[in-house]
């Protein structure tokens, strides 16, 4: 019978092969340094980091990272459709990724998704803007306009033409007191007409001329009654008149001369009408020759609303020239 031998060891165990591995690491941290001193290769930035030994652990065991795979879509007719192309599907909804996928994966997925969208048009530009910058332009234009004639389109609105009629008192009646007053707007519609009681007696009607009668004196407003109506009425238009001097005195007041307008004394009206220009001529004869009308005939005397109305007509024939002429040569108050 054959003996049986077993040859047994019980010596220690040959060196593992992690041992060589430390080797190769060591030889290869010796090569890497000498490439960096050499300038062949960028020393490698570490942070420094504070991991717990199950983390050690981890970072020990690293699993090489997994090559993205190929999404896929499945289309309503089952067959599969990549993802590396645009997809023609209109919407389409990105499956969730893996954990082991790459950043890179999850971009990719997210330019593609954001590719599927339907673009948005931008919106146009709001027309209220538009409708603002077109108002604004319009108003640049009509202040232009405005300077260039020299006429502002408020003129007609805070403009009106007086003419007021006067009674003697005083010593021989030689003192002209108001005893009626008749304003006029710039389309000679009347504004204010009033008989008015003068505060002292009267001595002469003057009827020929001034049309007041006894009668119109029973119920007339008293004096400082109509003054501060009439004034409130004047008060920043400008006033147009005949002789205007002679009604703001029987008024008792004083209208800033930028604000006066005067036909008795404007050459363009004289000019028009084949006067000379530096005498004064009267209301009547300026309207007869100029508007084509008749105006103080009889003896029932004057109206001072017929007056007031001439008086706006003749000052409308030459607005234009004549505010022109008071811009370039403003007057003194």
């Amino acid at each position: 019978m054959s003996t049986l031998l077993l040859n047994l060891d019980f010596g220690e165990p040959p060196p593992k092969k992690a041992l060589q591995g430390n080797a190769k690491h060591q030889s290869f941290v010796k090569k890497r340094r000498l490439l960096e001193r050499k300038g062949l290769l960028n020393k490698k930035k570490q942070v420094p980091r504070v991991l717990s030994d199950t983390a050690k652990e981890k970072e020990t065991l690293k699993v090489p990272p997994v090559p993205p795979q190929k999404e896929t879509a499945i289309s309503s007719n089952g067959s599969e459709q990549s993802l590396g192309k645009k997809a023609s599907v209109p919407w389409l909804t990105p499956a969730p990724s893996q954990k082991s996928h790459s950043v890179a994966t999850k971009i990719d997925l997210i330019g593609e998704f954001q590719s599927a969208l339907p673009k948005i048009k931008s919106h146009k530009a709001c027309p209220q803007k538009k409708r603002s910058q077109k108002n604004a332009s319009q108003n640049s234009t009509l202040a232009q306009s405005e300077n260039s004639s020299g006429v502002s389109q408020e003129i007609p609105r805070k403009m009106v033409a007086i003419d007021c009629e006067m009674v003697g008192t005083g010593p021989k009646g030689h003192v002209s007191s108001l005893a009626r007053c008749s304003i006029v707007s710039y389309n000679g519609d009347v504004v204010y007409d009033e008989y008015i009681l003068p505060p002292c007696q009267i001595v002469d009607y003057r009827t020929r001329w001034s049309g007041i009668r006894k009668q119109h004196m029973v119920n007339a407003t008293p004096f400082k009654t109509a003054q501060s109506q009439i004034l409130k009425i004047l008060k920043g238009k400008i006033v147009v008149g005949h002789a205007i001097h002679n009604d703001f005195k029987a008024l008792q007041y004083f209208h800033p001369k930028s604000l006066t307008r005067d036909t008795s004394h404007i050459p363009l009206l004289n000019q028009k009408a084949g006067f000379p220009e530096n005498i004064t001529m009267s209301l009547k004869r300026l309207t007869q020759k100029l508007l084509n009308r008749d105006i103080q005939v009889g003896k029932s005397g004057h109206s001072s609303v017929e007056d007031a109305q001439a008086t706006m007509e003749l000052y409308k024939l030459v607005e234009v020239e004549w505010e022109q002429h008071l811009i370039q040569n403003p007057p003194k108050d």
